[in-house]
């Protein structure tokens, strides 16, 4: 956290405002020393807050207070870079929630760089001017998700997946997700 950065002065001194009869005071110079200590951490983040509320320079635990701002959800085990580009997609994911491109790139994000993902929704719409016409999609509602993933443990990133399906693919719609991953030439593919 910011307030325990070792000797931080701040910018703006209290004593140096008052009259300059309080100025003399010992006891009251003393005590103001010890506020402007615990006000500067404040000025610090006030002086610099652009950089406080951009997830690509954010400082790690305010990258993470962004994240509850934009509803993304952080796993310990992802990199740092990989946590940020989370938080910078998240707010234009959330408008998308529901639609098989807004799951395609949620769990694009959430599977990592270099994955591939692959969303079959079972649903569909049409109009007809003849009645009884047929209906797009099968009677039951459901999405599948594939995904393929250059290394890794694959039922940690099923893991990650479910977690992430549950805030972007609707409640009442059946999620299968498929995890492999990428496996050399020659060799089976792991999956999850």
């Amino acid at each position: 956290m910011r307030g325990v950065v070792d000797d931080l002065d701040t910018p703006v001194p209290v004593l140096p405002r008052l009259p300059g009869i309080l100025q003399e005071d010992e006891f009251l110079a003393r005590w103001l020393d010890a506020f402007d200590a615990s006000l500067a951490p404040v000025f610090v983040v006030l002086d610099n807050l652009d950089a406080y509320i951009r997830p690509e320079t954010a400082p790690p635990d305010f990258l993470a207070w962004l994240a509850g701002w934009v509803e993304a959800r952080l796993d310990d085990a992802w990199p740092l870079e990989q946590s940020r580009h989370v938080v910078a997609e998240a707010a234009g994911l959330l408008r998308r929630t529901g639609t098989a491109g807004g799951i395609r790139d949620a769990m694009s994000v959430s599977a990592g760089p270099g994955s591939r993902v692959q969303v079959e929704d079972t649903g569909g719409t049409t109009y007809s001017t003849e009645p009884r016409a047929a209906l797009p999609g099968l009677p039951r509602a459901e999405v599948r998700i594939v995904v393929v993933v250059p290394a890794g443990d694959p039922s940690e990133v099923q893991r990650r997946l479910e977690r992430a399906a549950h805030q972007f693919v609707p409640a009442h719609v059946r999620c299968v997700i498929t995890v492999s991953v990428d496996a050399p030439q020659g060799e089976t593919p792991q999956t999850g």
